[in-house]
């Protein structure tokens, strides 16, 4: 078959949460998955997992089990896409053409873009560790538990990444560990981050303040990692002001990669010229062709790429491609929310909520900028169920 209804690229959490919404409707359109992978991975738990609290193997699903009823799969990676003659180019050779496309290709990690990094992350001896995939996300507890002294470094790059909270929240776990442990007082911990602070909602940044002071942790803001020497456990930084670049040794560090559009994506006529796709950040309808929708972290919507956002920007994209596919206008708008469950320590946690417009919009009745075990439980056991059984299934919460 290769002409689809309504195709969707990526069978991430944004493409299968759409999928499942629009297989769920009375009426179901015909839906097909574009996506390459066989393994389908909860990457909030990663945190956790390189924290020492759960094994990785937690996180890892099989695809088959998600495409929803009635929807296809086809296993293959898009290389190209032409929205004006409404086709995708596939790698294995095959076009594919369209009536509605809907791209949730999520984000591109480009392990390349720091010299130095991928040839040493996740390999023993080296000190560098990453949370942002499943083959290194285990290099980051066995680091943090045999690391006994030295210079334990953190970082978080200058372009948007997947869960903007997440390189503080390994941070604050591993300096928990180093405190309980009993050798906090021989190991320098040190966040090191592009951004100018270390949040961007000020509710929240007041008590993550005070958590650094808490933990008497090295904050350095504008300093943007640019390179690796492995050999001599070296970090590069280049400060975001000035330009100028410093060295720091480090023990181990914890290295959060530069992170883009996928490369088909940032070639295409749907790019808009930061390379995400172009969409209505109200109505995630594209910006020049009517027929194509997204979400999620291959979007240009402004907004942290969580799947917390996506749950609330899947319903409001399938009302409004059901809405066009009926000769309608979009009716249904996001508001920007998205949510960072941001780990402060083992059982403590500060649950972040908030909207375009930076302003809270929490979801309980209590000051959620305080760090409290209710939380940390809901995302450690809550939330993964939540995710497997009500956002993959189509159900709306």
């Amino acid at each position: 078959m290769t002409h689809h209804q309504i195709l969707i690229i990526g069978g991430g959490t944004a493409g299968l949460t759409i999928a499942a919404m629009l297989r769920n409707q009375p009426d179901a359109p015909q839906v097909t998955i574009i996506e390459p992978n066989e393994k389908h991975y909860y990457q909030p738990i990663w945190t956790l997992v390189g924290g020492g609290v759960f094994s990785k193997d937690i996180s890892e699903r099989n695809e088959a089990d998600f495409i929803p009823d009635g929807a296809s799969w086809i296993k293959d990676k898009v290389v190209s896409l032409n929205p004006d003659n409404n086709s995708v180019e596939l790698a294995g050779g095959d076009t594919v053409t369209y009536d509605y496309l809907v791209v949730a290709a999520g984000i591109q990690i480009d392990w390349d873009k720091i010299p130095g990094l991928k040839e040493s992350v996740g390999k023993p001896g080296t000190g560098v560790c990453s949370n942002y995939s499943f083959q290194t996300v285990g290099s980051t507890w066995d680091n943090i538990k045999n690391l006994k002294k030295g210079r334990a470094i953190f970082t978080q790059p200058a372009t948007p990444i997947k869960c903007g909270g997440a390189p503080q929240k390994i941070c604050y776990l591993a300096a928990d560990h180093f405190r309980r442990t009993g050798v906090r007082k021989d190991i320098d911990v040190v966040f090191a981050s592009a951004a100018g602070n270390i949040f961007s909602v000020a509710k929240y940044a007041r008590s993550l303040d005070k958590v650094i002071a808490r933990n008497n942790i090295k904050a350095m803001y504008f300093e943007n990692l640019v390179e690796l020497k492995p050999d001599r456990k070296i970090a590069v930084f280049e400060n975001m002001k000035t330009g100028q670049r410093t060295e720091m040794e480090y023990d181990m560090i914890h290295v959060t990669p530069p992170q883009s559009a996928p490369d088909f994506i940032k070639e295409s006529p749907l790019a808009a010229e930061t390379g995400w796709v172009s969409v209505d950040k109200h109505t995630t309808q594209h910006t020049k062709y009517p027929n194509v929708f997204s979400c999620g972290d291959a979007s240009n919507l402004p907004t942290s790429k969580t799947g917390a956002a996506i749950r609330k920007q899947a319903p409001v994209l399938v009302e409004n491609l059901l809405a066009v596919m009926r000769g309608q206008s979009p009716g249904q708008a996001y508001d920007g929310y998205t949510s960072c469950p941001l780990v402060t320590g083992y059982g403590s946690l500060v649950m972040a909520e908030f909207d375009y417009n930076l302003t809270p919009q929490e979801t309980f009745p209590f000051d959620q900028s305080k760090e409290r075990y209710s939380m940390y439980a809901l995302k450690a056991y809550g939330l993964p169920q939540l995710y497997w059984h009500g956002m993959l299934r189509g159900r709306e919460f």
